[in-house]
């Protein structure tokens, strides 16, 4: 399961969706451990509070190949894109760490249940 995580110092989820300059990628595996993937550089859809639709695109170009998002904040109007693109937003003000281990754990227990 891939994660997008917006931040601008690589240790604490405090970007906003359209401002956000570069997603940190990480994998989450079936055991809930996680592992940085990659570093991608983002052109921010939102300029003055505004999200043009060409640029909102562009970024769920650049992320569609991830399950989940991670962010400081996000609108309703990006939230629904990413939603409709099969990507789920978490606003998640925190450090990367314990996020991705709050999901991870999370996860693993969903699919103990599924599997019972």
């Amino acid at each position: 399961m891939l994660f997008k995580v917006a931040s601008n110092d690589g240790k604490i989820i405090n970007q906003h969706f359209g401002h956000a300059k570069q997603f940190l990628i990480f994998d989450i595996d079936d055991n809930g451990n996680f592992e940085f993937v990659e570093l991608r550089e983002n052109v921010p859809s939102c300029s003055g509070g505004n999200h043009s639709s060409g640029s909102m695109e562009s970024t769920i170009e650049l992320i569609k190949d991830v399950d989940i998002v991670l962010v400081s904040q996000i609108g309703p109007g990006a939230s629904q894109s990413l939603i409709s693109n099969g990507i789920q937003p978490y606003m998640m003000p925190t450090y990367i760490d314990e996020a991705l281990e709050k999901l991870g754990s999370k996860f693993v227990n969903e699919k103990k249940k599924v599997k019972k």
